[in-house]
């Protein structure tokens, strides 16, 4: 492979990888497949893919396209070159208001074409649950449909021309009447006319094998629509010409509640009558929450359009009346449909989990009916599932007759791997049954390709063989898809992974105490690779500054999966290539809450540095602030916080601090409390005891809730704690300081063990947190069910408060203590809601702007938060992403460009185009510094507005 890298790096203006990293990346799809290529090529255009595929032809190696890698039939999978369309050819060409088209290039993302057409009121019609993140080439490749293909059709439909480039070096341009049609396509076509008439099933979603029926002269012999679909298997696709449909103005979404998935799947057809947009249909099980949703055990999704937001709801009501439901719920509001489409668009990651929290997979995800007999279908499913014993969940497009559904395969040893085969048999031919396609949406690739001769009969099949090898005689292009395939049950993804669970620090409770089952916990759904973030969500931060697979939730875990294979990675806990691709994780948790599947890659990144650095010398950083509460502890024994200070603004004093440090030398030193909170606290406590026995003030009462101490709120900003004391005493909480054991020139405090989680210190973590527990342990109940209630304790820091109740339990599992101190752990808000129901807050009357912090949206929820600014009166909503500083993250050399471009992403902007009078909510320290540091803009923690807002109600001032 050596001559073949250094030919292609001669051949291409593009990135060629040939590297452990690039190579380990784009291993697997969204499938259960798994194969590991020579090489990846990033072409920058059309001559680039000519030349790749000469160089490739010449050492018959082959060659795969690759969109985003979302395909979920394996097709994305090859073991030759791959070709990466995101990196350069993703432009939008152009867009024509008049002609209804656009010219765009295969990497372009679904969103970006849809961005662009909006302002003229169109867009494009087919729109999968990953349009924020799936290609147009992919698109093509694949035929992709998505929800709204009962009104607009699939990519098929919507194509008008198409440049491809064969395996020969032929640049064809295929459009109709036999455009671009190669040499000996038509009179292929000509001798199989009654064939091709009478062999091919017709239902709206048929996507299975080629769409040779397209070339039939009543059908335009339409050359561009019957290579869509091909899986990348007939050439390679450089640019498109895509037709583009009005969008309604309005719309309006009709909800409808069902006893179960069969009383929708039969309701569904019956609603076509309408012209609806979606008739999308799903099962309770695949719902988080049903809250919002109307009551039923499975739910039919029915969008309707009108010129006017009154027209769009006369069609759902219609709908509605029209339906025989349990329940209904019609939405008009813009933001409470899109709540209500991610429920749904969120279905393809939930559903690879059982409600048992047990394992799912694709491979039958998307088989297709008629219509009318998906009722029919889908009871013979359940049967055929109930023999075999396993489980799955349908949903999907039943407008179209289209099911998707995970099943609980048992992939990890031969039996489980034969039944898969005997059931993808039985339930083929259960399609065909039905006068089905198995496949709907997603193509063959290897899950289905196989089975095409049950579906067609092998004369047609071959006829397939034949048109392929007109298009590629060399079969170079994708190999074992579609034709000649591989078995189904070949170059499964799980055969190269350990059969023991490693030895590991944290408990992984959800995956039984497997680190490889956490890591399988990706399937490729790539929802981590949108490149704008929207709402409240927040992964994943790095991939959007970064653009490279390797900095997203989806391309860690592949490289995580490598290293545990250990075929393409070595080097297991030592690997360089994993450590790099970590690097650039600022471990928000945002994936731990917005990937559908929970990956959490924050603690796989701790897991790993805590084996990848074990007996070896770690990086300054994790000495200098992996182990900041212990150095700031230091600091306020000592009483040097004024000293420090002054050394810090001395600047080659406090560059030589950081380049020890392994600090950036773009970023400037916190400046450290004189008089930490904790000090503060006792100082003030011992004034009200004293006054009280003098009898000259009122008896202090027994504590109601403890503040906890956290290492930013007690050295660097103590401000938020004394503010929130003043609120919580209003309140008419009594608050009381944490328990603390003092020692000669530190001091043992309770402590979260944050700073040395996130630089993967967990052997010093559990040391820290075993001491918390004894501190603390006189403090919490012995039994969570026993009689004495337990105590709560106020976590300003959300940081330190998600490290409690999260991080916590899971590096000691085996101590009770563990779960019930992260059990009492509660937010500001949260402290206010539970202890002072009836308290009523200030009312400031005015806006706020900032950022919801990304671990209080993945792991405390910011339910209670929202309701306090509520009635605080404090308008608007704090926006989603990232501030980019996370902790020790930007603080680190090598991270300030990627911690900046995180900040003005959403941060800097959100507050930039506030109101002059708006409150800039900042609850994290990170945030904070990053404000001040990077726009000179001082945020503040919710208790300090509020506390604010008290001393202007005493003072008889409004804000």
């Amino acid at each position: 492979m050596v001559d073949l890298e250094a030919e292609l790096r001669r051949a291409v203006r593009g990135e060629v990888g040939f590297d452990v990293t690039s190579r380990a990346l784009v291993t697997m799809d969204a499938s259960n497949y798994r194969r590991v290529p020579a090489g990846v090529v990033a072409p920058r255009d059309a001559d680039d893919v000519a030349a790749v595929l000469e160089v490739c032809r010449a050492h018959a190696v082959p060659v795969v396209a690759r969109g985003g890698g979302t395909s979920i039939a394996g097709q994305a999978t090859g073991t030759g070159v791959v070709l990466d369309f995101t990196r350069h050819m993703n432009r939008l060409i152009g867009l024509d208001p008049v002609t209804r088209t656009a010219v765009v290039q295969p990497g372009l993302v679904l969103d970006r074409l849809q961005e662009a057409a909006a302002p003229h009121g169109l867009r494009f019609g087919p729109d999968p649950s990953t349009h924020s993140r799936c290609t147009l080439g992919g698109m093509i490749g694949n035929n992709s449909c998505g929800s709204h293909s009962v009104a607009w059709g699939t990519t098929a439909d919507s194509v008008r021309e198409l440049d491809v480039v064969t395996a020969r070096g032929a640049r064809l341009r295929l459009g109709r009447d036999w455009a671009g049609a190669p040499p000996g396509l038509r009179e292929l076509v000509d001798g199989e006319l009654a064939r091709l008439r009478t062999g091919f099933p017709d239902l709206p979603r048929r996507i299975s094998g080629y769409a040779l029926d397209a070339l039939l002269p009543e059908r335009g012999a339409d050359v561009a629509r019957a290579f869509c679909g091909s899986e990348g298997t007939l050439g390679i696709l450089t640019e498109a010409t895509v037709r583009l449909v009005e969008a309604p103005r309005a719309r309006a979404l009709a909800v409808l509640g069902y006893a179960d998935e069969s009383a929708a799947a039969e309701a569904a057809a019956g609603l076509l009558a309408v012209a609806p947009l979606t008739v999308e249909g799903m099962a309770a099980d695949l719902v988080r929450s049903p809250a919002g949703l109307p009551r039923g055990g499975a739910w039919l999704f029915v969008e309707t359009g009108g010129e006017t937001a009154a027209e769009a709801r006369a069609r759902a009501e219609a709908v509605v009346r029209a339906a025989d439901v349990l329940d209904a719920l019609v939405v008009t509001d813009p933001a409470g449909q899109r709540a209500l489409w991610r429920v749904r668009e969120d279905a393809s990651g939930t559903a690879t989990r059982m409600p048992d929290g047990s394992e799912a997979w694709p491979g039958w995800e998307d088989c297709a009916v008629p219509p009318p007999r998906l009722g029919a279908y889908l009871r013979d499913f359940r049967s055929l599932l109930a023999t075999y014993g396993l489980r799955g969940t349908p949903y999907g497009h039943f407008g179209d007759g289209c099911i998707h559904v995970r099943i609980d395969f048992d992939l990890l040893d031969a039996a489980g791997v034969a039944r898969f085969r005997r059931f993808s048999e039985e339930l083929a031919d259960l399609v065909v049954a039905h006068g089905g396609s198995l496949s709907g949406e997603h193509g063959d690739g290897q899950a289905r390709a196989e089975l095409l001769p049950r579906m067609y009969g092998a004369p047609t099949v071959a006829l397939f063989e034949r048109a392929k090898g007109l298009w590629d005689p060399d079969d170079l292009l994708n190999p074992g898809m579609l034709v000649r395939p591989a078995p189904l049950d070949t170059n499964l993804r799980f055969a190269v992974l350990p059969r023991e669970p490693l030895p590991v620090a944290f408990a992984y409770p959800a995956d039984g105490g497997d680190f490889s089952a956490a890591v399988r916990r990706c399937v490729g759904v790539a929802k981590c690779r949108t490149t704008e973030a929207s709402g409240a969500s927040v992964m994943c931060p790095s991939f959007r500054a970064t653009g490279e697979e390797a900095h997203s939730t989806r391309g860690r875990a592949r490289l995580l999966h490598e290293m545990l294979a250990g075929e393409l990675v070595t080097d297991g806990w030592r690997s360089t290539e994993v450590r790099d691709a970590l690097d650039l994780c600022l471990s928000c948790k945002g994936c731990r809450t917005d990937c559908p599947v929970g990956v959490d890659m924050a603690t796989y990144k701790a897991e790993f540095l805590h084996h990848h650095y074990a007996g070896r010398r770690r990086p300054a950083a994790h000495y200098s602030m992996g182990r900041l509460p212990r150095w700031l502890s230091l600091v306020a024994r000592t009483r040097t916080a004024g000293l420090v200070n002054a050394l810090a603004a001395v600047r080659p004093l406090a560059a030589l601090a950081a380049r020890l440090g392994g600090i950036a030398p773009e970023r400037e030193f916190p400046r450290l409390a004189r008089e930490p909170f904790s000090r503060w606290l006792r100082r003030r406590g011992r004034g009200r005891d004293r006054a009280a026995r003098s009898g000259g003030g009122p008896r202090v009462p027994a504590p109601t809730a403890y503040l906890w101490p956290d290492t930013f709120t007690e050295h660097l900003s103590p401000s938020v704690g004394r503010a929130a004391v003043r609120v919580l005493e209003a309140a008419g909480v009594t608050v009381a300081e944490v328990p603390a054991r003092p020692r000669p020139l530190r001091d043992s405090r309770p402590c979260c063990g944050l700073t040395y989680v996130s630089t993967g210190q967990l052997d010093e973590a559990r040391a820290v947190l075993r001491r918390t527990l004894d501190l603390l342990g006189p403090l919490l109940p012995p039994d969570p069910d026993g009689a004495r209630q337990a105590p709560v304790f106020v976590v300003l820091e959300p940081s330190c408060a998600a490290a409690l109740r999260a991080d916590l339990p899971e590096l000691l599992p085996d101590d009770p203590r563990a779960a019930r101190l992260a059990a009492a752990v509660v937010t500001f808000a949260e402290a206010l809601e539970r202890l002072a129901p009836e308290w009523t807050p200030p009312r400031l009357d005015r806006p706020v702007t900032g950022q919801t912090h990304c671990h209080q949206h993945a792991v405390l929820g910011d339910a209670a938060d929202r309701r306090l600014r509520e009635a605080a009166a404090l308008t608007g909503d704090l926006v989603g992403g990232c501030c980019g500083l996370a902790g020790n993250f930007g603080f680190e050399k090598g991270h300030f460009e990627v911690s900046k471009t995180c900040a003005q992403e959403r941060l800097l902007p959100a507050v930039a185009a506030a109101p002059r009078e708006a409150a800039v909510l900042a609850d994290g320290f990170s945030c904070r510094t990053q404000l001040e540091q990077l726009a000179g803009v001082r945020g503040r923690h919710l208790a300090e507005v509020l506390a604010e807002g008290l001393e202007q109600d005493r003072e008889g001032r409004r804000p």
